[in-house]
């Protein structure tokens, strides 16, 4: 609410300064705002869906509803962007001058302090929540910082300094610097929705802490996913095959213990097996994420 409530702020007074300077940097400074409005509601929604608790019909929750406002988000800044390289590149052959650049850099001052207050209370959220939507929205409000350094640059340098041409070629990278953020956003989008495994060095401080436990004898077919702010994994683990199942089951409970506390929020699920157990029928499609730990 606090990051729509700025966003909301900022658009009408860039809407100001853009209608004032006629600068491409600008419009795209106002074009980034407008979608960090959109991005806000929208992030707004996918968080308050994800963290509804798993019901009858999404046994494993609602997460992927943060993807899914991601990829909306991803079609809409990747439209603007070109929206944005269409007019730079038409005022770049029209050579049309830019005018009352004090209005423009103001603006884009006053953004910048707006924008440092609410990166200073995103990381409280994140340290309180860890809320991996906020934190993508912080990395975005990051960025942006530099986006409207970049406008007070160009329309310093475009009417000030005299050099021609320097507005749109600003508004030229502007665009493709949008174009670019709406890829790496959409591959990390995707990446929760076909449930890609977690980083490798993630999974291995994972097995480090479960194959602490003396009595396990390996830890084998892991399988990790993020949906949202929740994580599931799932593994088999060997086992003296003469162990009672209510000493295994005390065992797992204990692996179970060591790895909430380490891995908090995290949906775990592990499958004992008789020590030397093989599966009959190897899913060769889980082979690259297989570790066996002896």
């Amino acid at each position: 609410m606090a990051s729509a409530a700025i966003a909301l702020l900022l658009l009408g007074l860039k809407g100001f300064a853009a209608s004032e300077t006629g600068s491409v940097a600008m419009l795209g400074s106002l074009a980034d705002t407008a979608l960090d409005l959109i991005a806000s509601l929208v992030t707004l929604w996918g968080v308050r869906v994800a963290s509804e608790p798993a019901d009858s019909e999404h046994r494993f929750g609602h997460g992927k509803a943060e993807a899914l406002s991601a990829l909306f988000q991803v079609f809409v800044i990747g439209l603007s962007g070109v929206a944005i390289l269409a007019r730079a590149v038409e005022q770049l052959i029209e050579g049309q001058e830019t005018a009352n650049a004090e209005y423009g850099i103001g603006v884009s001052l006053f953004a910048i302090g707006a924008t440092m207050v609410l990166l200073v209370y995103q990381r409280h959220v994140i340290a309180r929540t860890g809320s991996v939507a906020i934190g993508a929205d912080h990395v975005h409000y990051q960025s942006d910082v530099l986006l409207n350094i970049a406008v007070i640059a160009a329309l310093a340098i475009d009417q000030y300094g005299g050099v021609k041409g320097a507005d749109p070629l600003f508004g030229i990278a502007i665009a493709l610097w949008l174009m670019w953020g709406a890829w790496r956003a959409s591959t990390q989008a995707i990446g929760q929705l076909m449930d890609k495994e977690w980083p490798a060095e993630r999974r291995a401080a994972f097995l480090k802490v479960a194959e602490q436990h003396p009595e396990l004898a390996g830890i084998h077919d892991l399988r990790t996913r993020t949906s949202g702010i929740h994580d599931f994994v799932q593994f088999h683990v060997w086992m003296d095959p003469k162990m009672t199942l209510d000493d295994a089951h005390r065992v797992m409970d204990e692996v179970e213990e060591k790895l909430m506390l380490a891995f908090p929020g995290t949906e775990i699920l592990i499958h004992p097996d008789p020590e030397g157990h093989v599966d009959r029928v190897p899913v060769s499609a889980l082979e690259p994420t297989t570790e066996t730990i002896h």
